[in-house]
């Protein structure tokens, strides 16, 4: 059993500079049977027409049929769409998903165990290709980017689906990394700039690394190889510690370079649900509601503790809440 590829494209994904890049990655394929899922845009009113523009492109551009999935809500959906959804993705080889809302695709995608579904495509040797906002949900956590840079929320973390755990790096994923539409103004590092990214980076566990891939630029990464190409027009950024390694176009690093921990996926019946693959929405509102409380509990203790000097203490609670995935700020909890 071989293990698959992981492709992250900070943008441009129907663009002429992916063509080759989409070419590289079906390679990898003997038949390729690929699919599209929609979920990221799939609060938008222009759905139809944002899933025919992407079938289209890869029909013309490179002679693919690629089968529409839909889920568009999760709540709006029943448990058999859910199901046909994770089964339809477990038995493709190519699986791809773009542009629309990071936010909003967790919102739908982290109750169906979907980091699970992906995992097993690439424990089959197929191809994940995930593209800016899809991109942005594959890390350990996830920045919420359009609520940061247009809502103006409060800087904070979302837990992700992390399927880059199954590469063995502790990361975020922040596509777009280089753009400058703002022009006058620093619209850098997928919309949040330099200067926001340091302070959501002091915000992160210790030891979790933010890959930063430009736009119009591919970061492959082989996981039976153990290695990270660069393709495209810009570079891959790696950042941890404060330090930032930049790797340009063509760049190959081998991924224990960057603390990677080696790991061979294990086989996956790919038509076998997860366990818990669905979850009953009361049980899921329960299970939020429940961490709601703990984090305002210990958020309460945490600031008495601090009030007091008992930085000690607080500390502790922090770190314990930080590895149970809660990231936490002074002042402030933010439940995952």
């Amino acid at each position: 059993m071989s293990n698959g590829v992981l492709a992250l494209l900070g943008s441009g994904e129907t663009g002429p500079g992916m063509t080759k890049v989409h070419r590289g990655l079906l390679a990898h394929l003997d038949s390729p049977r690929a699919v599209n899922l929609n979920t990221p845009f799939g609060f938008q009113e222009n759905v139809p027409q944002m899933t025919e523009k992407l079938l289209t492109y890869f029909s013309t551009s490179l002679q693919l049929d690629v089968t529409p999935l839909d889920l568009r809500s999760y709540e709006d959906s029943s448990v058999e769409q859910r199901q046909y959804f994770k089964d339809a993705i477990r038995r493709s080889n190519y699986v791809f998903a773009g542009p629309g809302s990071p936010s909003y695709a967790l919102r739908q995608w982290l109750p169906m165990n979907l980091g699970d579904d992906l995992t097993s495509v690439l424990a089959q040797g197929g191809v994940v290709c995930f593209s800016s906002a899809a991109a942005l949900t594959l890390g350990h956590y996830t920045a919420p980017v359009y609520e940061i840079y247009k809502s103006g929320t409060q800087l904070e973390w979302l837990a992700g689906l992390n399927l880059m755990a199954t590469v063995g790096l502790d990361c975020v994923v922040l596509p777009h990394y280089n753009n400058a539409e703002g022009r006058d103004y620093d619209t850098s590092r997928c919309y949040i700039g330099e200067r926001r990214l340091r302070l959501l980076e002091e915000m992160l566990p210790p030891g979790v690394g933010v890959l930063g891939v430009d736009e119009h630029t591919a970061a492959v990464i082989d996981l039976a190889g153990g290695t990270l190409t660069v393709r495209g027009k810009g570079q891959a950024h790696w950042r941890l510690n404060g330090q930032v390694s930049d790797f340009a176009n063509a760049s190959v690093i081998a991924l224990n370079d960057l603390g990677a921990q080696a790991r061979v996926l294990e086989a996956v019946d790919e038509l076998a649900a997860p366990s818990s693959s669905v979850v009953d929405e009361s049980e899921l509102l329960a299970l939020r509601e429940a961490q709601e409380k703990l984090a305002d509990a210990l958020n309460a203790i945490r600031a008495d503790a601090r009030a007091k000097g008992h930085y000690g203490i607080a500390d502790e609670i922090r770190d314990a809440l930080n590895a149970s995935g809660i990231v936490v700020r002074d002042g402030a909890i933010a439940p995952q």
